[in-house]
């Protein structure tokens, strides 16, 4: 009696997992899951380039000061024509 209890107990978990899945991938796949997930896909691609965009700005600002390029020429002004 209670192995088959038990039993019970286990296909009545695995039914109520399987219909929660089974609502989440439909849930999913109509048309606001799918401007969710193109929503994600637009905020993780926007955060990429920027986060991209600062790390070069950084990194040449960093090579611009290694090589000088910023600062005055040591001879005082040109005249460049």
């Amino acid at each position: 009696m209670i192995r088959k209890l038990f039993w019970v107990g286990i296909g009545v978990g695995v039914g109520v997992l399987a219909a929660r899945k089974v609502g989440s991938v439909k849930q999913n796949f109509g048309r606001d899951g799918l401007n969710r997930s193109v929503g994600r896909l637009a905020d993780a691609l926007a955060y990429s380039a920027d986060a991209f965009r600062d790390g070069m700005h950084g990194r040449e600002t960093e090579l611009r000061a290694a090589l000088g390029l910023d600062q005055p020429p040591a001879g005082g002004p040109s005249h460049r024509g």
